[in-house]
């Protein structure tokens, strides 16, 4: 196997025996074949829509079958095996409906052709002969690219599939990642193609995260501030981890007066600012963070905890009884519940002991999407011109065990009295229950939400470059981003495509970005890595 797409990447360089993440060679195999599969499916889209051929089976499709190729995601080889032959039947229909509007569907490239063993062991060996070190002439350069792009693609993938199950879809980002995946079966293009390619990447997860965000805040009503205990209640109780809001949604109502309170783990924190979900009573508070403790915060909930989507580790044999996935989430020995019918995890919470005191531990702010920021933009903005607030940071990212990651809680107690720290993602489980205090009434530390919400932290920038009359990259605002996996990719490549300059980038640059890609994006953006919180702050605010 080899595996170079994540941050935590074995040497910084790939994972080729078992991925660090935990993921097997079986699996790493069937993922590649998959995504090779997808791109013959791809193919045959370009061609469809140019014919006026367009196949919405074949859109939601592909969004999920690439997402459930993101780190973390799906760990079962068995789950893969229907993705694929599905994948392949779709893109002979395709072909057929293609053909009939006076395509061409004559294609010479191997994944638009391929056939799927009929076992197990022969997908994997299929697999093993297209991942990503199977064409070793190719320029590196050509090459970094094409993977930036397939992993941004994996990002826009799947806050496109989360934006679908809530009603909210757009043609111009299906037909990109099929016109991308495509793209990469293409020999003619040039390197500048491809650094093209890479930043409309960016331009599309924009849209992604905007339909993400109409079908939150359309659904679940604009997120509000809201104070969020992190101690227990008395009860039973279930552990919902991961970033599906319908998932949640459900488990709420089937488990509304049984007994049972809800806790968030992980990226579902920001969930308790949406109006719709909070009227839940039993809807409680947060428990754990995202990386650092989680075998211990599992191992210690006394009750059943349910996965929807991925960055999470790979559960342990010591709490796999008491863990459930859904959606495109699986993993052997873990039980799966593809139809939403939640009563497994509301017995299993019965079942189990759940906490036997309350507990008054510490409580954090959430809720801070564009919607609340922006109607107190009259205070942040007079703040500024009073200089009671000297500096915005948006500190923000994935959250990962890999050493180095204390970077952004230093920084963070570090920033100065007189600036205001915004964060989202995972990331802000470094320092999200740290007391920063306010300045005139403004709380310094304000969480934006889920890793998808970058796009309200654009929305707040933009309108504060408008206040102000000036462009963003003047506005005193720096960006320190840490990045574990292919959603944060695609967000990069998103503040990329907005022109925006001087990100920091950690705890350490991404293994497919060669030398010569770094340059341009340096001379280009000024994109550069972290240092050290005292360095970096000094080169900021001088």
């Amino acid at each position: 196997m080899f595996c170079y797409q994540c941050e935590q990447t074995a040497k910084g360089e790939g994972c080729t025996k078992i991925g660090v993440c935990g993921k097997q060679p079986d699996v790493a195999a069937l993922q590649d074949l998959l995504i090779y599969a997808v791109r013959g499916l791809s193919l045959c889209a370009v061609e469809g829509r140019r014919v006026g051929v367009n196949d919405h089976d074949t859109d939601v499709f592909t969004c999920k079958a690439i997402f459930s190729t993101l780190t973390n995601v799906n760990f079962d080889p068995e789950r893969f095996v229907p993705l694929i032959n599905q994948c392949v039947e779709l893109r002979e229909n395709l072909k057929e409906k293609v053909r009939g509007a006076g395509g061409n569907v004559d294609f010479s490239e191997g994944p638009a052709t391929f056939r799927p063993e009929t076992t197990l062991e022969g997908l994997i060996k299929q697999g093993e002969a297209v991942g990503i070190k199977s064409d070793p002439d190719i320029d590196p350069d050509i090459h970094g690219l094409q993977w930036a792009l397939t992993y941004g693609i994996k990002g826009v993938c799947a806050y496109a599939d989360h934006a679908q199950i809530l009603g909210q879809e757009d043609d111009k980002v299906y037909a990109f990642i099929h016109e991308g995946l495509a793209a990469t079966e293409n020999k003619a293009l040039s390197l500048d193609d491809w650094v093209g390619l890479v930043l409309k990447c960016g331009e599309i997860n924009l849209r992604a995260m905007e339909l993400l965000d109409a079908g939150n805040t359309g659904t679940y009503g604009h997120p509000v501030p809201t104070e969020v205990p992190l101690g227990a209640k008395k009860g039973k109780a279930i552990l919902v981890s991961g970033h599906d809001l319908e998932d949640l949604e459900e488990i709420l109502k089937q488990s509304e007066g049984k007994g049972i309170n809800v806790y968030t783990h992980g990226e579902m924190l920001p969930c308790h600012g949406y109006p719709e979900l909070k009227k839940y009573p039993h809807f409680y508070g947060h428990y754990g963070t995202a990386w650092q403790n989680q075998t211990k915060e599992f191992l210690d909930f006394p009750g059943a905890i349910l996965m929807t989507t991925n960055c999470i580790q790979k559960p342990k044999d010591d709490y796999k009884d008491n863990i459930f996935t859904t959606g495109l989430v699986g993993w052997p020995g873990v039980t799966h519940i593809a139809d939403k019918n939640f009563e497994p995890v509301i017995k299993k919470a019965l079942e189990m002991e759940g906490f036997s005191e309350d507990t008054n531990g510490r409580s954090v702010m959430c809720g801070f999407g564009h919607n609340a920021v922006m109607g107190v933009a009259d205070k942040l903005i007079d703040a500024v011109k009073s200089g009671a607030i000297r500096h915005f940071f948006l500190v923000a990212g994935c959250d990962g065990a890999k050493p180095g990651r204390n970077y952004y809680t230093q920084f963070v107690e570090q920033v100065p009295a007189d600036c205001v720290v915004l964060t989202l993602a995972c990331g802000k489980f470094r320092f999200f229950d740290k007391d920063l205090g306010e300045i005139g009434g403004i709380p310094r530390l304000l969480d934006i939400g889920q890793c998808n919400d970058a796009y309200s932290a654009i929305q707040i920038a933009v309108a504060l470059a408008g206040a102000f009359e000036c462009e963003v990259n003047e506005l005193p605002l720096n960006i320190i981003l840490s990045w574990y996996e292919q959603k944060a990719v695609a967000i990069l490549l998103t503040l990329l495509h907005l022109g925006i300059k001087d990100i920091r980038l950690g705890p350490s640059l991404p293994a497919f970005i060669t030398p010569n890609v770094l340059d341009v994006l340096v001379k280009n953006f000024n994109l550069m890595p972290i240092s050290t919180p005292e360095e970096d702050l000094k080169a900021i605010l001088g």
